[in-house]
């Protein structure tokens, strides 16, 4: 495995990565070009600048990426857009941050270097070692890594925090969704977005309807919608992933559904601009969505860092009570009430009957490994050191309180996504932004 590809799934349990594009800062290539000009200067974003030779890196490390997929590249002019733009959006993302007094310091550091070792099966040094032997500096991963961290923590505060969802909402999306029905259809959905600030004039509305009309034209024409897209830096980097109807923006979902896969929408207008819809595939209408769901009743012990307990001070004490459990001479409840640092010490540590996705994945993975009775290894998450005991399993139809539990996680994965969007765009229209990529 790649270990960048996976770097945020290792180090916060989601999800998802898409290309380096849209996932880390600069990295630093592993031979660097003997130098014939001076670094100029491509880009400024309020007061700092990004430099020739930033845009240079990011793109050749993501053509180093890309090197034998079955994915292709745009144009270089074309991609060099796209990467700058991207630069520019992590910019405004670190200054504000800055502005709010985010950071990480060397310890959150380490726990999520740790995390992302664990999760590429290697030891912190053989991570080191990979990482280096895919074409970079080691001292730059961790930056890296480091920045990753505070965007997402940038992100929690300004947009997950905001997030609600009422029990009314749950009740209208539950209302669609009997749990005895069949299972709703999902869409692959790709798009071309003509980005429109909300500051734009009427004349560049006007234009960037034109380029919607237009393109419309060349797809009726036969012109390959894949192509197109990737002539805009606008548009988002690929499809959205596999989404149910009431998962897309409203706009989307009507415009979609009655197409058939490979077919395109009309021209569509958002708050954010003009949009073309693709769909790639659509899938489902037909499985039960009342099959038996796999529960799993455990119990952990969680040890976490704190002011009075180093990092090495939390790998002794996890090792000494793995060791007296291995040993049969303590209880595990009582060893849970004793030491962990979970509200759920009190009851020596049961979490209950957990569901798939009720815990990280670092948690889950550890978790579905062992037999019931048995004792994990020290296992490594965001929240600190555990030791996990499955009590018990069984198959069991999501309780009606389970129903609307997931309804709400849904919603509010939905809306979290939406409101990232536009709070990324808002960021991005508020900063100055002087391009000077084509001056000399």
């Amino acid at each position: 495995m790649n270990v960048k590809t996976s770097l945020l799934a290792a180090a916060f349990g989601q999800i998802l990565v898409g290309a380096w594009l849209s996932a880390v800062s600069s990295p630093a290539l592993s031979q660097q070009k003997p130098v014939t000009t001076l670094d100029r200067v491509v880009a400024v974003v309020n007061t700092q600048v990004i430099t020739s030779s930033q845009l240079t890196n990011r793109v050749e490390m993501i053509t180093r990426q890309m090197a034998g997929r079955s994915s292709q590249l745009p144009p270089p002019d074309v991609l060099e857009k796209q990467v700058l733009e991207r630069l520019i959006i992590e910019r405004v993302q670190d200054q504000k941050a800055k502005e709010l007094g985010i950071r990480v310091d060397d310890a959150q550091l380490d726990r999520a270097i740790a995390n992302i070792a664990k999760e590429n099966r290697l030891s912190p040094e053989g991570l080191r070692t990979r990482v280096e032997a895919q074409g970079d500096k080691y001292e730059s991963f961790l930056e890296q890594v480091r920045q990753e961290i505070v965007r997402v923590r940038l992100r929690e505060r300004e947009v997950d925090a905001k997030v609600q969802v009422s029990d009314a909402d749950i009740d209208a999306y539950l209302v669609g969704h009997d749990a005895t029905a069949a299972k709703p259809f999902e869409y692959l959905v790709a798009q071309i977005l003509l980005r429109v600030p909300e500051t734009a004039s009427k004349q560049e509305i006007d234009l960037q309807q034109q380029r919607g009309e237009d393109l419309l034209r060349q797809l009726h024409s036969g012109a390959d919608f894949e192509a197109l897209r990737k002539k805009y830096p606008d548009s988002s980097s690929g499809d959205m992933g596999w989404r149910r109807a009431d998962e897309l923006p409203p706009l989307f979902a009507t415009a979609v559904t009655p197409l058939q896969p490979g077919q395109h929408s009309a021209l569509l207008r958002s708050p954010a601009g003009f949009h073309i819809l693709r769909l790639i595939d659509k899938r489902g209408g037909a499985t039960p969505a009342s099959t038996p769901i796999m529960q799993t009743k455990v119990r952990h012990i969680l040890i976490r860092p704190s002011a009075t307990l180093t990092e090495a001070e939390v790998e002794r004490r996890v090792a000494d009570i793995k060791a007296r459990l291995d040993a049969g001479k303590d209880d595990f409840a009582a060893l849970a009430r004793q030491y962990s640092a979970d509200g759920s010490a009190a009851s020596g540590g049961d979490l209950g009957w957990i569901y798939p996705g009720d815990t990280v994945p670092e948690f889950e993975r550890a978790m579905n490994a062992l037999e019931p009775g048995q004792v994990s290894d020290p296992v490594v998450t965001p929240f600190g050191v555990h030791l996990i005991q499955v009590l018990e399993r069984r198959q069991d139809v999501a309780s009606p309180e389970r129903q609307r539990q997931a309804a709400r996680q849904e919603l509010r994965v939905r809306r979290i996504e939406m409101a990232t969007e536009s709070w990324l765009a808002e960021l991005r229209d508020e900063a100055y932004v002087e391009y000077r990529l084509n001056t000399n």
